[in-house]
């Protein structure tokens, strides 16, 4: 099955707070690729002349030109996620087609959504029309939505408190459920805990280390009471 592609990111902020932020979130995430950063709306056009970027992160307010400004001048600027600490601009910034508006302090959480409305809007998940769908499927809430994800296409899961990020073979999402909750909604014997902020598909593991396994070449950490259960389960299901 098709792999997402990378999604190359750009931030542009004059606050070096926001960069270290923003580029922290997105090493966190294998899919989105940081390739630039820039301190004012003039680097950023720069840039632009001759790169392109799927994602763009853009501060309101900055020095020489505003993110709104930049955004005028640029014919087909990239999906844009506005940072700001000022919530007064929200309602005119969706006129420039911006996918989402992230007031400072950004959380990670908030920061997931934001990368969901992404891949809702660039990067749809494509319809298999040439196999029928007979796996189960399970039922999760995101952005207020309830969106129905194929079992045999989850990968891991990681708990985020009332979050849990669900990984699969086509896209990520942000689900609103604790681990419990999710975890009970898999089948049984299909996944497990491998740590206490991990769930895993044990169909999905690609080699098992001796703290982490690896699913996608992401390795996922082994808690020590997970470890004798797991490898029992590992070699059941490679029998």
């Amino acid at each position: 099955m098709k792999q997402p592609t990378t999604i190359k990111c750009i931030i542009v902020d004059d606050e070096p707070a926001a960069h270290y932020v923003l580029a922290n979130y997105i090493k966190q995430n294998p899919e989105l690729e940081l390739v630039f950063e820039g301190y004012n709306g003039v680097e950023a056009l720069e840039y632009l002349k001759t790169n392109s970027a799927d994602l763009m992160f853009l501060d309101i307010d900055m020095p020489e030109i505003s993110g709104l400004e930049m955004l005028k001048k640029l014919a087909k600027p990239p999906r844009t996620v506005l940072t700001t600490a000022y919530s007064e601009f929200a309602l005119e910034s969706y006129e420039y087609g911006v996918i989402d508006y992230l007031l400072k302090p950004i959380y990670y959480p908030r920061f997931l959504k934001a990368i969901n409305r992404y891949y809702e809007l660039a990067a749809p998940v494509e319809a298999v029309i040439d196999e029928p769908v007979t796996q189960e499927t399970i039922k999760v809430k995101v952005d207020s939505e309830t969106v129905t994800i194929e079992v045999s296409s989850i990968l891991y899961a990681q708990s985020y408190g009332n979050y849990v990020k669900i990984f699969t073979l086509r896209r990520n999402y942000l689900a609103t459920i604790t681990t419990n909750d999710f975890e009970k909604c898999l089948p049984p014997g299909l996944f497990m805990r491998a740590h206490k902020s991990f769930i895993i598909a044990l169909d999905k593991v690609e080699e098992v280390k001796k703290d982490h396994v690896l699913i996608k070449r992401n390795p996922i950490p082994i808690g020590i009471t997970y470890r004798r259960e797991l490898a029992e389960k590992l070699r059941e299901v490679k029998k």
